[in-house]
């Protein structure tokens, strides 16, 4: 009889999973680490693949989720390939930071509290601070900081990553 936290048990989607659990030793403590490597397997944590690790780490899956919603660098929702952060904190937002949100919005066609494009290109979200006041207004592509942007190069960032993408 195979155990729960045998991952054939479970199905092909939790083998990546089970890799990442017995890399950290199944150690409760290292839960950040542990979602930080299943974000970066499915650039986002499936609700299912959070109570598998509750589950396999013996914790309850309100910790799991709590710390999952507590940090916003964790997202529960699908994302895009390429995640744009725009800041929106008092330097950035002084500098005038929302033209820059809308003018890629309007180019990536998202209305509303839609926050990724239907092909799953691209997820745009605003936060806080980046924590580079010193270049605002700041977006940050993926891990790629973007200072003193404008709406001009806002679009010229979106279009090149496009261009690189049907290439």
């Amino acid at each position: 009889m195979r155990s729960k936290s045998d991952p054939e048990c479970n199905g092909r989607k939790f083998v990546k999973i089970f890799t990442i659990l017995e890399k950290y030793e199944r150690n409760p403590s290292r839960l950040v680490p542990i979602l930080q490597a299943v974000q970066e397997e499915y650039r986002y944590l499936p609700r299912e693949v959070l109570t598998y690790v509750a589950t396999a780490l013996n914790i309850s899956p309100a910790r799991v989720f709590g710390v999952a919603t507590f940090y916003s660098h964790f997202a529960t929702e699908p994302r895009g390939k390429h995640v744009i952060r725009l800041c929106n904190g008092t330097a950035c937002h002084v500098k005038d930071s929302i033209p820059i949100l809308e003018v890629i919005r309007k180019r990536l066609k998202l209305e509303g509290k839609k926050i990724t494009t239907d092909d799953m290109m691209f997820t745009v979200e605003t936060v806080a601070c980046l924590g580079a006041c010193g270049l605002a207004p700041v977006v940050v592509v993926n891990e790629d900081v973007h200072g003193e942007m404008t709406p001009a190069n806002g679009l010229e960032l979106v279009e090149a990553i496009i261009a690189q993408e049907l290439s």
